[in-house]
């Protein structure tokens, strides 16, 4: 038994091609949609991040405005950048990455992205919408994952989900999208007990812990859809031949390369128990881009099509 491949990048254009129409009505009616992007400092992983979100914005005809702040950058400091954005009435979206130097009260900060501009559906509003199941801008990896099953016609109703990984960005607000569709809904964590056992019940097995190949063969039942969230990079040479053994392209981009991409979910293991499978890369990671897309031209048309 194989699983069949999740593709993301398969449903990352399916969406960019839908937002491309709605695009050109907004620009012929009023003007482009127009993102924000908030970098403060060097974070390489960041910077991949935001030129990837830039490149998208430009093929898609959005408006990118970006704000790059120094590493040392103060809270009060960041928030008078913010402040011109989130009074400008030709803003839609704004996005601060994350994560945030050290020295900077992310929570405050945050504070300063009213709930019209929330386009990563972090804040206070856009969450408390999401428990009410309610229109506002849903947190993009979740919201991606959810798109994802329904176009692939992966089942959820009465389904049990189980989510390894409560964080703000993933855990929480899968955990709601998946609950209003009617699925039941498990969230395990550091201190849950049996975590094997866990989930080994689900029929969708989401993975956003962080940890590098951490779901083994134990952890999944056969026949479950299972959804990598990770992004690790791994160095240890081991370890990369024990976990890509069955992918010789993986080892001859590792002795290029140093390095190794792999999810929270054991490749191999993935592969060969579940019924569909998100690969990494390629499989989650495209989805976030197109969802912030998404969520960046549904802020536009609130504003500019009442």
């Amino acid at each position: 038994m194989s699983g069949v491949v999740l593709d993301g990048k398969k449903i990352n254009q399916e969406i960019l091609n839908e937002l491309r129409p709605r695009i050109a009505t907004l620009s012929a009616k009023k003007r482009p949609p127009a993102l924000a992007v908030v970098l403060v400092g060097n974070n390489p992983a960041s910077q991949i991040y935001v030129r990837s979100k830039v490149k998208t914005c430009h093929e898609l005809g959005i408006r990118s405005i970006e704000i790059t702040p120094p590493e040392d950058t103060t809270t009060d400091d960041l928030i008078q950048q913010i402040i011109p954005l989130a009074n400008d009435p030709d803003v839609d979206g704004i996005l601060v990455q994350m994560p945030l130097p050290k020295q900077i009260d992310t929570e405050k900060v945050m504070s300063y992205v009213d709930a019209s501009r929330d386009v990563d559906g972090f804040g206070l509003q856009s969450l408390g919408a999401l428990v009410l199941n309610r229109h506002a801008p849903r947190a993009c990896t979740p919201a991606g994952i959810l798109e994802m099953l329904k176009r692939y016609q992966i089942p959820i109703a009465s389904k049990h989900a189980v989510i390894v990984g409560r964080s703000d960005i993933v855990g929480k607000p899968m955990a709601l999208l998946l609950l209003h569709e009617n699925a039941t809904v498990t969230i395990c964590h550091s201190r849950t007990q049996n975590l094997a056992d866990e989930c080994r019940r689900a029929d969708i097995l989401v993975a956003a812990i962080g940890r590098a190949a951490m779901l083994t063969k134990e952890y999944i039942r056969p026949g479950a859809v299972v959804i990598d969230v990770g992004m690790n990079r791994i160095s240890d040479k081991a370890e990369v031949q024990r976990l890509f053994a069955h992918e010789p392209a993986r080892l001859v981009s590792f002795e290029k390369n140093g390095t190794a991409l792999v999810g929270d979910v054991d490749p191999k293991a993935m592969k060969e128990l579940s019924s569909y499978y998100t690969p990494v890369p390629g499989g989650v990671g495209p989805l976030t881009i197109a969802m912030l897309m998404a969520n960046t031209v549904q802020l536009a048309e609130d504003h500019l099509l009442q």
